[in-house]
């Protein structure tokens, strides 16, 4: 497997991912056409921090489910690892990052991705490096500080009516001779 740096021009509406890694017999035409099928799939281009390649371990493995005669002798889904404690990302948004309650962060900080929706590595490829800044720009901006305010005087006022609408209600449901 040989990696290689890909022009932004290379895919021009999908990401703006500095890292794609494709297999030697990847030609431009073919990550062109791989980035239009995430484009239609929903991919949005938006990379707001650089994830250094040294950054991200990929693994090769075989995807699930079924496909044929091929799917037990390829190897096209992929493991992307992004360890966020040793990342070069800014220290509030690593923190953010760790916060999130999300079942894909191991409890050593370690983001796993695993993607397999594609037929080939490349596709997984790219599917897996996009869904890694969507993930790191969904806590890239901080979430607004909530503002603790007051009920109304007329929130109030429906509340305790309701309430005494109800006790009535329950009232009447007691027995008479009481």
């Amino acid at each position: 497997m040989v990696c290689e740096r890909v022009n932004h021009d290379t895919i021009p509406t999908v990401l703006s991912i500095s890292l794609v890694c494709c297999q030697s017999h990847g030609s431009e035409a073919q990550l062109k056409a791989l980035s239009q099928d995430l484009q239609q799939s929903g991919m949005t281009r938006a990379s707001l921090f650089d994830i250094k390649e040294t950054e991200v371990d990929i693994t090769a493995i075989r995807a699930q489910g079924a496909g044929g005669q091929n799917v037990n002798k390829v190897s096209s889904a992929i493991h992307l690892r992004f360890d966020i404690p040793g990342s070069s990302l800014p220290e509030d948004l690593k923190a953010r990052l760790l916060a999130l309650r999300d079942s894909r962060i191991t409890n050593e900080g370690v983001l796993v991705i695993k993607a397999q929706s594609h037929r080939t590595q490349d596709a997984n490829k790219l599917d897996a490096f996009a869904r890694l800044h969507e993930i790191v720009n969904s806590v890239a901006t901080p979430a607004p500080v909530r503002r603790a305010t007051k009920p109304t005087f007329g929130s109030r006022q429906r509340r305790l009516e309701g309430k005494s609408q109800r006790a009535e209600t329950k009232a009447l449901r007691a027995r008479v001779g009481e």
